[in-house]
């Protein structure tokens, strides 16, 4: 243990990017062999990566890269267990990577992008399971959407938990901003009523005339009254039907009229949007603690 220095542990520390300790305990293990050490340490990362698989990541941050020629984005949601490791910039530099990799390597699928390489030159895989040993914390990736046009790509980050990828085919970044800003505050599914599922529609008219069968009115104006809650609907869930955040006297769709401007399709991400978190009762693990160390 004698000829193990603060220099090795400093240095095989920033190869891996792991603790002190662990990468102390290595060197004793390997006999001061770093490349050895290194070995130990990657193997130690896969299986804590692995006991905290199962455990629950609904906090995180949602981060976006665009090409030089504004051609190619992507917009990718990548979580942890607690806010805490979402704010530690080891973190958010890995979600920001990743996002640049997407858009490099034209990944379709979760499992091309786990296999593709960051610019270090370790696959995204192999820099999540390194996070992992680093932080302590499940991190995954969980969606991503990549877009490539001939118009201009939008983007807009709200404090890195909602993030808006906007594909516009013509207008201005100004434009392309406020719209991608709407988005963020207003949440529309989709661009125009065209794009709702037919499904959704005649699920929504259903209950309308439910609803209303027990007006006691003649069966046109019923029809009329059905008709008028789902254009109603259609509005309030499609950006083009959407009164303008910055100008609720204005639809969207008009806005973009008066500008020439035409949407061709968005990615908004909410981070840990539909993810069910798991309440913890911290004072019960401390009291539980407590009793196991007596």
């Amino acid at each position: 243990m004698s000829n193990i220095t603060a220099a090795m542990v400093g240095q095989l520390r920033e190869i891996t990017g792991l603790g002190m300790m662990e990468c102390k305990k290595a060197l004793v293990e390997t006999n001061g062999d770093i490349k050895k050490a290194e070995e130990v340490l990657r193997i130690k990362s896969g299986a804590k990566a692995g006991k905290v698989a199962g455990r629950t990541a609904a906090e995180g941050v949602v981060a976006y890269y665009t090409s030089s020629d504004g051609k190619s984005g992507a917009l990718v949601e990548v979580n942890s267990e607690t806010d805490f490791v979402a704010k530690d910039s080891s973190f958010i530099a890995f979600a920001d990577d990743v996002a640049k990799t997407i858009v490099n390597s034209k990944a379709k699928t979760l499992e091309q992008l786990s296999n593709a390489k960051l610019d270090s030159g370790k696959t995204v895989e192999e820099a999540r399971k390194d996070l992992i040993a680093k932080l302590g914390e499940n991190i995954s990736i969980r969606r991503f959407a990549e877009f490539t046009t001939s118009g201009m790509l939008a983007t807009y980050l709200h404090g890195k938990k909602i993030g808006v990828l906007l594909d516009m085919a013509s207008g201005d970044a100004e434009l392309g901003k406020d719209i991608a800003m709407h988005i963020a505050a207003s949440k529309p599914i989709c661009v125009s009523k065209e794009n709702v599922p037919a499904e959704k529609i005649e699920a929504e008219r259903s209950i309308y005339e439910q609803q209303a069968a027990g007006s006691g009115k003649p069966a046109e104006i019923v029809a009329k009254m059905v008709e008028g809650r789902v254009n109603k609907y259609l509005a309030e869930i499609t950006l083009l039907g959407q009164a303008f955040v910055k100008n609720p006297e204005l639809s969207v769709e008009k806005l973009l009229a008066s500008k020439q401007a035409k949407i061709n399709s968005f990615a908004m991400f909410v981070v840990g949007e539909g993810i069910e978190k798991k309440e913890v009762d911290f004072a019960a693990e401390v009291a539980a603690a407590s009793v196991i160390s007596k």
